[in-house]
């Protein structure tokens, strides 16, 4: 199993404001970057587009209230994995974010693919961060 992890960032909403956006997984396509595209979410699942990578789709597997939002790869998917955001309360109105993604890759597809998609999980975290700038 491979663990990619993003950079933790501060966000000046509290763990409750980040968790609700979180667990609407409609709001992913709010902080999805200029390369993805083809963005559709229903329900409890979403897929898109990495232009150049493949698609994924993500499905809520579990939330704990106001501290994680777990979800997990869905349809058709290059591997298995699931990707956890850990929401930190750090002030009244303030949280850290930090996404995780736990992926079964064989060594090749891990050589390829996990540069890519750690910047990918830093992008995600920096425009979730930047979406709730003052």
């Amino acid at each position: 199993m491979t663990r990619i992890e993003s950079t933790t960032l501060s966000v000046p909403v509290s763990a409750q404001v980040a968790f609700a956006f979180l667990s609407d997984i409609g709001n992913l396509g709010r902080i999805l970057p200029e390369q993805v595209e083809g963005f559709e979410a229903e329900g409890d699942h979403c897929s898109f587009t990495i232009k150049g990578m493949a698609t994924l789709g993500l499905k809520i597997e579990s939330t704990q209230a106001h501290s994680a939002v777990v979800f997990g790869s869905h349809g058709k998917t290059p591997f298995p994995f699931t990707l956890r955001a850990d929401i930190t309360t750090t002030g009244p109105d303030s949280c850290a974010v930090q996404l995780l993604m736990d992926a079964d890759m064989n060594p090749m597809l891990k050589m390829l693919a996990e540069r890519p998609l750690g910047n990918f999980l830093n992008m995600l975290t920096e425009r979730f961060a930047a979406l709730h700038q003052a």
